[in-house]
């Protein structure tokens, strides 16, 4: 039995100025200062958006960010986008009301709510992580060892929920149990070539960082900065580009850098055939194939 708490419906006859809430539930008016009983609506839906993908669909870089970020893809059932879309309306006079919410056909007793599965955004981005090349996953690597505590919190979580041993590691057998509490219908040999995608040292299992390397929310991929600075990470002379050997080096580091891997990434991502990979080509590299299974971009809906 799962318990809720944190709300308040019967208790609001007024409006309220007080900062309270946690950084993924809370409503943007919270941060303003001035807020009612529609804030309890917003937890809901990112209480339900949870419950649908087994992530928050906000992403903050501070607690101060609540409800100014766009959601992650979770899932593809249009009618509970629909229903979390109203949800989580940033003006709270536009936002659906409980009684409402209660109203909408994926929530009515005789609605259209599906029976079918849904994938969560840990399992499609694992399944987007799986077709990258190795260039790219080393790449996510040096994003995600510069996260931080905030940005991975429900990542770690999450981790720590498949790493039923608290050894550290997540074993084949604990992502087969953890994927299937996410409501994960994959055969064994599916999730056997995740596993294998994942694990980039080929130790047998996936560490901490190879899961948060392989799950995190791709938006990062978005920011300049980010890109900037692992493409330095690489280009270790500074000419502006990453060259034969650099990448060899680099890779080499994770017993990635025999001659065909290095060929066939060049192949890959050097679009200009000059040898060498330049920060736009990496940057090509990086924003390709972030999409779900569906071909949908990596976002559930946009405010307007």
């Amino acid at each position: 039995m799962v318990k809720i708490g944190n709300f308040h419906f019967e208790k609001y006859r007024k409006v309220y100025r007080d900062l309270v809430g946690s950084a993924y539930y809370v409503a943007p008016e919270v941060l303003q200062r001035r807020y009612s009983k529609e804030i309890d609506v917003w937890s809901a839906g990112i209480i339900l958006y949870i419950l649908l993908s087994g992530v928050p669909p906000f992403w903050a870089g501070s607690e101060r960010e609540a409800g100014l970020r766009k959601p992650s893809v979770a899932f593809d059932f249009f009618c509970a986008k629909d229903l979390i879309a109203k949800m989580l309306q940033r003006d709270p006079k536009a936002r659906l009301t409980a009684a409402q919410a209660l109203e909408h056909p994926w929530l009515r007793e005789d609605g259209d709510a599906s029976d079918n599965p849904i994938d969560s955004a840990v399992l499609i981005r694992l399944k987007q992580f799986k077709e990258m090349n190795k260039l790219k996953k080393l790449a996510l690597k040096v994003m995600a060892e510069n996260l931080s505590d905030e940005e991975i919190k429900g990542l770690k979580e999450m981790f720590n929920n498949m790493d039923s041993d608290r050894s550290g590691t997540i074993t084949l057998e604990e992502l087969k149990h953890g994927l299937a509490r996410l409501g994960s219908r994959l055969t064994e040999s599916e999730i056997k070539q995740l596993m294998e995608a994942a694990d980039v040292d080929k130790s047998g299992t996936i560490d901490y960082m190879e899961f948060i390397t392989a799950t995190m929310h791709r938006h990062r991929l978005d920011k300049e900065e980010n890109l900037y600075n692992t493409f330095q990470y690489f280009d270790k002379d500074n000419s502006g580009y990453i060259t034969r050997d650099e990448l060899k080096q680099v890779m080499t580091e994770f017993g990635m850098g025999d001659d065909a891997t290095i060929d066939e990434i060049l192949n890959d991502v050097d679009t200009n055939k000059d040898g060498r990979i330049n920060y736009e080509e990496f940057v090509a590299m990086m924003k390709r194939g972030t999409v779900d299974s569906d071909g949908k971009q990596d976002e559930l809906f946009v405010y307007k």
